[in-house]
């Protein structure tokens, strides 16, 4: 039985070279091939990293006989197409986020997966940081008590280019497919598929979304969301509790550090939107308030390695953290959201 799955990476962009650079800390995976539409940068590519194969095309290296998984690190406009073509060809398939840019492909993409028996996963990395984890066990020890409500939000200034990545609709932009995935994703992770779903959003001159807020209806709390390209963020993750609060250090989505506040100054500072009252929870010790420290080498991704990597050892077709059916719910919420006409 194989110890170690032998990964191949499609694209030689920024995402794939985190990727490929972040490998050599995942103890089951090595990484041996990659793939790209110029010769020239896969051979780039194969070089810095050690002389790995280096292949013209997707179809090429789905072919190769010694590649057990594919990571889809090329554009968002092609990700149901090369993911398809690697799972025709039985390679389990990680791809990058989004899943796909839209749910129809996302649904093709998942009965693709079914019909070949491999494993098929969204490459959402932050839903597999240490952090993350350890926020999981806070919420099944109840350390918040009964949740009261979610506020999260994930913004970057972007200057408009209508060709770039971020406002081409040609390419898969907007910045829920870009940036609000992540607070829609996570929410997800944490507390299943939500009740009801609401929001808006404002466009770009491409048509694109340059911003959007959604709101999440659960059971006993609503889960407010933010993201855009029309301003930089505070970028981090609150959850209220009757008993506590919660936050996640600025950027959620590279979770390396949660706060967790258990008397009112304490929850006051970390429900604050505030930068510099925020930075107060870093330095000062506050009564009331715990800090969990959770530094990893590189960008982190390694973990999303480890943990497909241990699901396709093991013979599974999906990773329970990131079932395909959480992928294409995050999709749906888009999608209901972009349904409505833009605020002026």
């Amino acid at each position: 039985m194989r110890d170690r799955v032998r990964w191949g990476i499609a694209g030689t962009g920024t995402i794939a070279n985190s990727f490929a650079a972040d490998l050599r800390f995942a103890g089951n995976a090595t990484l041996a091939a990659v793939c790209s539409r110029s010769a020239e940068r896969a051979h780039a590519f194969a070089t810095h990293y050690g002389g790995i194969r280096s292949y013209h095309d997707i179809q090429a290296l789905a072919e190769a006989p010694d590649i057990d998984a594919i990571y889809i690190a090329s554009p968002n406009a092609v990700h149901r197409e090369h993911a398809a073509l690697a799972l025709a060809a039985g390679k389990a398939v990680l791809v990058e986020k989004p899943l796909t840019t839209c749910v129809a492909d996302a649904r093709v993409l998942a009965e693709a997966a079914a019909a070949s028996g491999a494993f098929a996963m969204e490459a959402l990395w932050t839903c597999f940081l240490p952090a993350i984890a350890e926020l999981r066990m806070l919420l099944r020890e109840e350390r918040l008590g009964t949740i009261r409500r979610v506020r999260a939000e994930l913004a970057y200034e972007k200057p408009f280019d209508a060709g770039s990545r971020f406002f081409d609709p040609t390419l898969g932009g907007g910045s829920l497919l870009d940036l609000g995935i992540y607070p829609i994703a996570l929410c997800l992770n944490l507390f299943g598929h939500p009740k009801s779903i609401v929001g808006t959003w404002r466009s770009a001159p491409t048509g694109v979304d340059v911003s959007a807020d959604v709101r999440l209806d659960y059971t006993a709390f609503d889960a407010e969301l933010r993201c855009g390209f029309d301003r930089s963020g505070d970028n981090r993750f609150v959850i209220k509790g009757d008993r506590g609060t919660l936050a996640i250090d600025a950027p959620f989505l590279k979770a390396n550090r949660l706060f967790v506040g258990t008397t009112a100054p304490a929850r006051r500072l970390l429900a604050s939107t505030g930068q510099t009252l925020f930075k107060v929870a870093r330095r000062i010790p506050l009564p009331g308030l715990e800090r969990f420290d959770h530094a990893f080498p590189g960008n982190g991704l390694q973990f999303e390695i480890e943990a497909a990597s241990a699901a396709i050892l093991q013979g599974r077709r999906e990773h329970p953290l990131m079932p395909l059916s959480h992928s294409i719910k995050a999709l749906e919420i888009i999608e209901t959201i972009r349904a409505k006409a833009p605020l002026a």
